[in-house]
């Protein structure tokens, strides 16, 4: 992070506090019965997204360029929800909501790349679609194994240099004020806007960053799924239309239960209340990795049978061994 400091170049001396308070919601009583719902939502999540990742690790079939995607966004949610919600539970379960510098920087860090991540992983997702349903023919020579790696890799390269960058920013800004984040984890936006000197940099981030990692992917997603519209409509039968529009239904799923809570926060912006704000994109960062791999498992028939698969061939091993 030293190479965002300009205090190397100017010795210049920045005030760092020791700690940062998380505030978590004001004024709600009995907020730990939320916190305690959350702690169920992440064990469902760890079983789901571990289900997910187990069997397409296990089952060839599955071991296609979709299915890579789908193993990472499992991944992705995985993780994420880890490096979440047990900090979460730690702070507002048993009151530790004073966050040293150092860690509420690294946890500013990796929400952010997760987050940037799931939206990425769905416009990845999108463009799998897209293939398969405009170009039939030629899906297997345009989405290759090959590719979905690559399409992989510049995706978290991409998101790993943008959050190096917002994170990174942070340690050039003084903090001589309150050091009270409005929010449930060490936030990039009410984080810098605390600081006493020019934040005018981590501003300009705060912009850019949701134009790049929010807006233009789910612009792309839906420009994905106008030309998918456009493909369907062409199809000669009823019947070809519907089993199209059932190949893609777990991934629109997926992108409603992921965008509308936070472009529901967006468009109201200052409007909405701390607390709103909280529970909102609280729910939209947690309770979404945990439901994306209950509607895999629920939507797609390969997925399902291979569950099906899987579970049978570990009672098959379980089972002889009690005899």
């Amino acid at each position: 992070m030293d190479l965002f400091n300009p205090a190397l170049d100017e010795n210049i001396t920045f005030v760092r506090p020791t700690f940062f308070y998380v505030s978590g919601f004001d004024g709600i009583p009995d907020t730990k019965y939320y916190f305690v719902f959350l702690c169920f939502v992440y064990i469902v999540s760890i079983l789901g997204n571990g289900t997910v990742m187990f069997v397409i690790f296990f089952d060839r079939c599955l071991q296609t360029p979709k299915y890579i995607a789908v193993f990472n966004l499992a991944f992705v949610d995985l993780v994420g929800n880890t490096s979440v919600v047990p900090m979460l539970l730690y702070m507002f379960l048993f009151d530790h909501q004073y966050i040293p510098y150092n860690n509420c920087l690294s946890s500013m860090f990796f929400n952010l790349l997760f987050l940037s991540m799931q939206t990425l992983n769905l416009t990845v997702l999108s463009y799998d679609r897209v293939m398969a349903i405009t170009f039939p023919l030629r899906y297997h020579a345009l989405v290759t194994i090959k590719s979905m790696f690559i399409l992989t890799a510049v995706a978290w390269f991409v998101a790993i240099l943008l959050c190096l960058v917002a994170t990174g920013l942070i340690t050039r800004l003084s903090f001589c004020r309150s050091v009270q984040v409005k929010s449930y984890y060490c936030d990039h936006g009410p984080v810098f806007r605390l600081a006493c000197n020019d934040f005018s940099p981590s501003h300009i981030v705060s912009i850019i960053s949701p134009v790049l990692m929010l807006w233009l992917p789910m612009c792309l997603i839906t420009v994905g799924y106008g030309c998918i519209g456009y493909a369907i409509l062409r199809l000669p039968t009823n019947k070809d239309r519907l089993k199209a529009i059932n190949t893609c239904t777990a991934h629109m799923i997926l992108v409603a239960m992921f965008y509308l809570p936070i472009i529901v926060t967006y468009i109201l912006g200052a409007s909405i209340s701390t607390n709103a704000r909280i529970l909102n994109l609280s729910l939209a960062s947690i309770l979404v990795p945990t439901l994306n791999p209950i509607v895999y498992v629920l939507k797609t028939e390969e997925v399902k049978a291979s569950v099906k698969k899987q579970f049978k061939m570990l009672r098959g091993v379980v089972v002889p061994g009690k005899n």
